[in-house]
């Protein structure tokens, strides 16, 4: 079983949504990254590599982006945002990945 870490940055990222997409969020995180968090399904994908994360869980529109540290069991979230079109945005602002 892995333990969820979230980086300043991403608290940030998280504190950003209303309670309720909070809640949403932080439910599936738990739910998907917990047990086999580097197994890709329909929701959770390998990226191409960028400065961020190696992965992506979708939530709907929103996006939570990780990297796992197998050794330790851990995952670190370092994104939160949401897709608007072909934009991925985090606390308002886009970010190119």
């Amino acid at each position: 079983m892995f333990s969820i870490a979230f980086t300043p940055s991403a608290r940030d990222d998280f504190a950003w949504f209303r309670k309720t997409d909070q809640q949403v969020i932080f439910d599936q995180v738990s739910r998907q990254l917990t047990h086999e968090p580097h197994l890709e399904t329909r929701h959770r994908k390998r990226l191409r590599p960028n400065p961020v994360a190696r992965w992506e869980l979708r939530i709907g529109a929103f996006r939570v982006l990780y990297d796992i540290d197998s050794p330790q069991d851990l995952v670190e979230v370092k994104l939160v945002g949401y897709k608007e079109g072909n934009k991925l945005m985090v606390q308002g602002q886009e970010v190119k990945l």
